[in-house]
């Protein structure tokens, strides 16, 4: 069985990066690849010199850079993924790959707040990723406890099989929402989150970068959930209707001026939301009988 590739994508992490390579070669893994994205503080320097090999990527962004290096620079059946800031322990490492060397699983997500370290996490980033895993599950019904963590373990042959196009830190929804719809063995394990080391800045920009992931949830429930997407928007469109005739109602019956004009807006909103909720039901009826020939053909 080959050893796993501890994968690290990294962008001026020159404060972090050289204890990052080193504790996971201390811990017995020696092909640890460092992706780069251009850093300028001497981050590929730095992971060299610890020991890492190293690779600077061809784009920009987190996504692109493990595509790439899964495309390009692995050849290992497993792969562990973290960010290169410090906040992932190694120690956690052979947990995260051993459901992958059972069989349990094909990919696994490591759940920061299982063991989240005072200061690892903002306020405000706490909400955001409660809000974003519960819009998760509502969405592509599945709860994997922390689809934004970082620290992830998979085969290179379900990552293979995932439809991937995020450029930046989309990367880790998308991978969780193509788990769900491909149905990719997951589990999740406990990890330990630990707080930035003192000096190094962090590239996540929470409310840019949230709203990013909830549009990405969003947009692919159009093929993962299609009752949600459509059903959604049908209802928003209805309620808008019956809303503008409500009111188009009431000004006819208590002041006789007529809204044309509204009138004609609020029929139209009824019947595209109309429209819109039988189309969400009939892909949904049509997304499940694929998805029960697919189990009968296993």
């Amino acid at each position: 069985m080959s050893d796993p590739c501890i994968l690290v994508p990294t962008l001026d992490e020159a404060e972090t990066i050289g204890d990052v390579v080193a504790d996971f070669r201390a811990a017995g893994y020696d092909d640890v690849l460092v992706v780069d994205g251009g850093s300028t503080d001497g981050t590929r320097e730095t992971a060299r010199d610890a020991g890492a090999r190293v690779v600077t990527q061809s784009g920009s962004g987190k996504g692109q850079a493990v595509r790439e290096a899964v495309a390009e620079h692995v050849d290992s059946e497993y792969v562990l993924m973290l960010d290169g800031d410090g906040t992932y322990d190694a120690d956690d490492a052979e947990a995260m790959l051993d459901p992958l060397r059972t069989g349990e699983a094909e990919h696994v997500i490591g759940n920061r707040f299982a063991d989240m370290r005072s200061g690892a996490m903002t306020t405000l980033n706490r909400i955001g990723n409660r809000l974003i895993n519960a819009a998760f599950g509502a969405i592509h019904g599945e709860s994997f406890g922390d689809i934004l963590s970082g620290y992830r373990a998979f085969t290179r042959e379900s990552f293979e099989r995932m439809h991937l196009t995020a450029e930046g830190f989309g990367i880790e929804t998308e991978m969780a929402v193509e788990c769900a719809k491909r149905g990719i063995p997951t589990t999740v394990v406990p990890i330990t989150y630990l707080p930035r080391p003192a000096g190094s800045n962090t590239n996540l920009h929470p409310v840019r970068d949230g709203g990013i992931i909830i549009l990405e949830l969003y947009r692919r429930a159009k093929t993962n959930n299609p009752l949600f997407y459509f059903g959604s928007i049908g209802t928003v469109s209805t309620v808008t209707g019956f809303l503008i005739a409500a009111y188009v109602g009431i000004e006819w019956v208590t002041r006789q001026i007529s809204h044309e004009v509204l009138a004609v807006v609020a029929a139209f909103a009824i019947l595209v939301g109309v429209q819109l909720l039988m189309f969400g039901v009939l892909a949904d009826l049509i997304l499940s009988l694929h998805r029960e020939r697919l189990r009968e053909g296993e």
